[in-house]
């Protein structure tokens, strides 16, 4: 439970900060009991977090089938009421971890500071931290790769809109501007997908991570 919940630590203060919340980032874990100074954005961040975290452990292990809102609020230590006043439903719950997930893992790829570095070196760098922050974080992964699949239309729409962000970030990388370049950044971005999952689902965390160099060497055959 702990690697979920520092994953679902990371998302939710990436989410934060889209929304405006305390610059203050929630408190991990439980919240203290009686009398404490923390805000109002603080406590709802706190458990949105902590609820994010116990779908995604409760997941890695029943699927999104498999889980019940009970299961979640069990996990997280809060109340049914405490679920339904931020989430309509286990799926709304779902799509909301998912977007913070996303917010998370664009800020992995955002490009290192410094000299520009070529193309094909910068992508296997911000590759290289894609794969580790996934490796890292294996509870939220599934959530993120696997499980989407089960949730609905709305949340594999959801899926399918940040692969093409994600297309999008190496075309601009790579300064793909054709329609065949930008299919084969489109392509990449399927495959990475297709074989990160298959890693994930089997618990290959070193194949993972191992998916660096085959990876860069196919960008730069496809995009160089």
């Amino acid at each position: 439970m702990a690697e979920a919940e520092a994953a679902a630590q990371a998302s939710g203060a990436a989410r934060a900060r889209t929304e405006g919340a305390a610059a203050e980032p929630p408190p991990a874990g439980p919240l203290p009991s009686g009398r404490h100074r923390l805000t109002r954005a603080q406590v709802v961040g706190s458990q949105r977090m902590r609820m994010f975290a116990a779908m995604a452990e409760a997941m890695l292990e029943q699927g999104y089938a498999g889980t019940s809102v009970a299961d979640i609020i069990r996990g997280a230590g809060v109340s049914r009421e405490t679920f339904y006043q931020q989430f309509r439903s286990k799926q709304d719950c779902f799509v909301q971890a998912l977007d913070a997930a996303t917010e998370d893992l664009a800020g992995v790829l955002d490009p290192p500071e410094g000299p520009a570095a070529a193309p094909s070196e910068t992508f296997r760098a911000l590759l290289g931290r894609y794969l580790d922050a996934l490796a890292e974080r294996p509870a939220l992964a599934r959530l993120f790769l696997v499980e989407v699949y089960a949730a609905g239309p709305e949340a594999i729409e959801r899926r399918q809109a940040n692969q093409r962000r994600f297309a999008d970030t190496i075309a601009a990388l790579f300064g793909a501007d054709t329609e065949d370049r930008r299919f084969a950044c489109a392509a990449l971005v399927a495959a990475t997908a297709q074989l990160v999952t298959a890693r994930l689902v089997s618990n290959d965390l070193d194949g993972l991570r191992a998916l660096e160099a085959p990876l860069a060497t196919l960008a730069t055959r496809l995009l160089d």
